[in-house]
């Protein structure tokens, strides 16, 4: 056990963020944090890094455990350059390549027994840190986070606020802390390098702690959820669909163990009412009675908090079948970006994707006429009337409360109509008179979804919509745009929420945005289709020339290889079975991605027995 905390409590001021929990961290688990903005995840992962204590609790550290956490990597020397900042974390190997040199240097001279064992040691510690590869490392992680080679040269204060975080997550990679804090470590970052980051965390010999709201993040890397609401914590594990599968079988269990009980209870109660103050029965009568009195009674089942916002997008008109064709149309700021050429249809819900700085949300920007184009043209179709979500305009500060914002946005609605749509977007009773400054990221969202509601536009451009909102938000903003009957446009490196709703994709890459008729899972398998098949053909080439493919001469020689074969194949078929046979283990069931995995490991198998059967069946036609 690497870390235990044993009935933890925090409050703010009398109010309990969470109280008497229990949380434990084991070996190398990837675990996450799950649960509603506000809940407290981010507070209980300070206390886990100790930048807050618990104010009740007892916590155990394994000796020696070293905690690091994204927030604590401040990047304060603004005069350095990058490849200086970096280099900080390889003191230790930098330390044993020094050790190791001087005792080089010694046994030179000496034949010591001790010293080749203290030079053994060394150096078997200096490969674990990595030590021949450190630099190699570096720029892998340097440059998997966006940056070219050549910024390892440049100084921090070179460096935006966005650039100085990601480069302080670099460091806090390389750093190879026992015990890995991260607090929404997909935020801001582009498709390609959510993926890279999902390898190496799966791959990361030591404990991970997540808090994310990135569904498909948390599905492919985890293996242990933590549940936090109503301030408890509930420990499942398997990955955030298996939890969400767990969640949801224990609750339904809860509810009829509950339903059983008062039943057996008001039947007990009838008894005794019935037969209390008859002679002949009273003794049995007190008897159910002390049975009652010493029943372990089961509290009411806490229903998940599943309180979200409920939205119906509408639009004021039809508009055409054509609502955009871009032709030629190139865009960019003081340098080209890329070329698009689009016609989008009525109905189509286009996700636009590719790496950061590619010119996604340049686009949008330049369809909305923020932006002019550099060359080329566009053109909306007949009564298109385009509603636009910008994901740095929706954090927002004002003075003005929430129901003055909105209504002064529209002055003609009446106050009843108002009050009716903020509470579609949660804003009840008197949260409608909290100022817009005190609002959270996912409450200026809401309410930025709010006025882009009242437009009633048949085109919505949407560019990051679901930034700072938690995942029963993102799930509604799901559920109101597929049931939105116009047409989106929209930017997004939430895997997920662009799986729910994209009809299409436009993908940016070297200057170019392709249009792509698919959704995402179908171009998923359409890639994943197309590297297959590249290293399929270097695999079996081989086969045609190499020893493998050539049969005995003699037909003793055919025979033992007959006998090696029929071997290996029953092997092999007992092997396909019992690997069929996991897929009814729940360990397996449960957990969608070792599925896949042993999907993947079943296919092998197939595919050695179609070779063996192959050749067997050439060697028994020659022995005859």
């Amino acid at each position: 056990m690497l870390y235990q905390v044993s009935h933890a409590s925090k409050y703010f001021g009398a109010d309990p963020v969470f109280e008497d929990v229990q949380f434990e961290i084991r070996s190398n688990e990837k675990i996450t944090i799950v649960g509603r903005n506000g809940c407290g995840k981010t507070t209980f992962l300070r206390c886990v890094a100790g930048e807050l204590s618990f104010d009740a609790g007892t916590v155990s550290l394994t000796s020696g455990t070293s905690i690091g956490y994204l927030a604590q990597q401040v990047l304060s020397h603004d005069e350095r350059t990058v490849e200086e900042e970096l280099k900080e974390v390889f003191r230790p190997v930098f330390a044993l390549q020094k050790q190791l040199t001087e005792m080089e240097e010694q046994m030179q001279t000496s034949s010591d027994e001790k010293l080749l064992s203290r030079y053994a040691e060394a150096q078997e510690k200096f490969e674990a840190l990595n030590g021949y590869n450190w630099e190699t490392e570096m720029h892998t992680v340097f440059t998997r986070f966006g940056f070219p080679i050549e910024d390892l040269q440049k100084k921090i204060g070179e460096f935006s606020g966005g650039q100085k975080t990601r480069i302080a997550f670099a460091r806090l990679l390389l750093s190879k802390p026992d015990i890995l804090l991260l607090d929404e470590p997909t935020n801001h970052l582009d498709l390609e390098t959510i993926e890279w980051l999902e390898g190496y965390i799966r791959n990361y010999p030591k404990a991970v702690v997540i808090v994310s709201h990135d569904r498909m993040f948390l599905d492919h890397v985890v293996d242990v959820v933590y549940d936090m609401e109503y301030g408890t914590l509930t420990r499942y594990t398997g990955n955030y669909t298996s939890y969400q599968n767990q969640k949801k079988n224990s609750l339904e269990h809860q509810r009829k163990a509950y339903e059983r009980q008062q039943k057996d209870i008001a039947r007990l109660e009838a008894l005794i009412e019935k037969f209390r103050y008859k002679a002949s029965k009273a003794s049995f009568a007190q008897s159910k009675i002390k049975y009652l009195e010493r029943m372990d009674r089961l509290d009411p089942v806490k229903e998940p908090d599943e309180k979200s916002f409920h939205a119906e997008f509408t639009p004021r008109l039809k508009g055409g079948a054509k609502v955009l064709q871009a032709e030629n149309l190139l865009i960019g700021y003081s340098r080209p970006l890329a070329r698009v050429n689009l016609q989008i249809r009525r109905g189509d819900r286009v996700a636009v994707i590719g790496p950061n700085g590619c010119g996604k949300s340049t686009l949008v920007k330049t369809l909305m006429g923020i932006l002019p184009p550099l060359d080329g043209s566009y053109l909306y179709g007949y009564q298109i009337e385009t509603g636009y979500f910008d994901q740095q305009l929706a954090q927002f500060s004002s003075g003005k409360t929430v129901l003055d914002e909105l209504w002064d946005a529209y002055p003609d609605l009446d106050r009843t109509q108002v009050r009716s749509v903020l509470g579609q977007f949660l804003f009840t009773a008197d949260e409608v008179f909290k100022t817009v400054d005190m609002l959270s990221g996912g409450e200026k969202v809401r309410l930025s979804l709010a006025k882009l509601l009242l437009q009633h536009s048949n085109f919505l451009i949407l560019d990051e919509p679901t930034n700072h909102l938690d995942i029963p938000g993102k799930e509604a903003l799901e559920e109101s745009l597929k049931h939105f009957t116009g047409t989106i446009l929209f930017v997004s490196h939430d895997r997920y929420f662009i799986s729910r709703l994209a009809t299409s994709l436009l993908l940016f890459e070297n200057g170019q945005a392709v249009y792509e008729p698919l959704t995402y899972s179908e171009y998923m398998e359409k890639q994943k289709a197309q590297a297959e098949a590249q290293p399929e053909t270097v695999r079996e080439a081989p086969k045609k020339s190499g020893k493998q493919t050539v049969l005995p001469s003699t037909p003793e020689g055919m025979r033992r290889e007959l006998a090696r074969l029929e071997k290996q194949i029953t092997a092999a078929e007992q092997e396909l079975e019992e690997k069929r046979a996991l897929r009814y283990e729940p360990e397996y069931y449960q957990d969608s991605s070792r599925m896949n995995e042993l999907d993947e490991q079943i296919d092998e198998v197939h595919n050695t027995l179609a070779h063996l059967y192959e050749r067997w069946e050439a060697l028994a036609e020659k022995v005859g």
